[in-house]
């Protein structure tokens, strides 16, 4: 059975919480903003074509370009907004926090090496290495950890999720 959390450590929970709720809100934002645009095929080929001639994309991501998104477009343009959209409900719920987080700064560092950058970038991917840092206290108040006390409840002594894997949920 876990014992309470001090006042610290509740405090350091709920900031760490709403940290994870906000970049969850924000990539939920970014995906329904590419859903009410019609993001698509023809948005995966813009990016795809600039790249080849912009010098600040480096040439891995050109390479990635030329030979994944350009002949793909179609699926990116369905599934970037629906990873977009998956990561914030994720991250909202706190269900699999760190992998989330870990996910959300590949995804920016990806959207950066296209030079797609936005003013919430930057901010997204500094939110997202506090849940990388804290995974343990972003997710104190979770889905995950309201599924550990309902369990807990009917059977007391069970630990359902013991490090180092709890951190992953």
């Amino acid at each position: 059975m876990r014992t309470p959390l001090s006042r610290p450590t509740l405090i350091a929970a709920a900031l760490a919480g709403a940290v994870r709720v906000t970049l969850g809100v924000l990539w939920i934002h970014e995906g329904t903003l590419k859903y009410r645009a019609h993001f698509g095929a023809a948005d995966i080929l813009l990016v795809a074509n600039s790249a080849k001639s912009n010098s600040r994309v480096p040439g891995f991501f050109k390479s990635f370009s030329d030979s994944v998104l350009a002949e793909w477009p179609h699926f990116f343009g369905f599934a970037m907004p629906l990873l977009e959209t998956s990561l914030g409900v994720v991250l909202v719920l706190g269900v699999f926090s760190l992998p989330a987080s870990l996910a959300s700064v590949f995804t920016l560092l990806t959207y950066w090496s296209a030079d797609q950058l936005i003013t919430e970038y930057p901010i997204m991917v500094a939110l997202s290495t506090v849940v990388i840092a804290w995974p343990l206290l972003a997710s104190c108040f979770s889905v995950t950890t309201l599924a550990e006390k309902v369990v807990g409840r009917k059977r007391p002594n069970l630990v359902v999720f013991q490090e180092p894997f709890r951190r992953w949920l």
